[in-house]
């Protein structure tokens, strides 16, 4: 099994990519649609429970961020796999403003994850590590050089 680390800044692409390439095979665990930690503690521990192959689609911009699903997949055996969303603060921003606007965030928050970002690292945990850029052409996924 594997548990899937989306890493990357509001607007970034997360989201659409999850849609793309794991909704037919991968449950999405999202604050977006749970709300609270306590429903994605619960929302994950029943994936583990029954073997779900899952995607976290949140932000994860930092460290610490990230170290809770890597232990809860290291404990129940899982692999976890990082993909980190290239993050431009000036594309986000646009991204962002395209969206419709009860999906919108301020520019101050897409700002305030960016200062935040946190770049990943195998040494983290994680058993893969991808570099994703979006470009009019779709995503383009890279293996992980440990640089943006």
């Amino acid at each position: 099994m594997e548990l899937i680390v989306f890493i990357g800044i509001p607007a970034s692409g997360k989201s659409s990519f999850y849609k793309e390439r794991f909704f037919n095979s991968h449950v999405r665990v999202s604050m977006d649609l749970l709300n609270t930690r306590k429903k994605e503690a619960a929302y994950l521990d029943l994936g583990f429970r029954l073997q779900q192959r899952m995607v976290v689609d949140n932000t994860n911009v930092t460290l610490k961020d990230r170290a809770v699903y890597l232990q809860l997949a290291k404990e129940n055996r899982y692999r976890s796999i990082g993909y980190f969303f290239q993050s431009q603060i000036a594309d986000c921003l646009e991204r962002n403003r395209q969206r419709p606007k009860v999906d919108r965030i301020t520019d101050k928050g897409v700002m305030a994850k960016h200062h935040a970002l946190e770049l990943p690292g195998l040494a983290e945990g994680f058993d893969e590590l991808w570099f994703v850029a979006l470009s009019e052409n779709g995503f383009n996924i890279s293996p992980w050089k440990n640089e943006v």
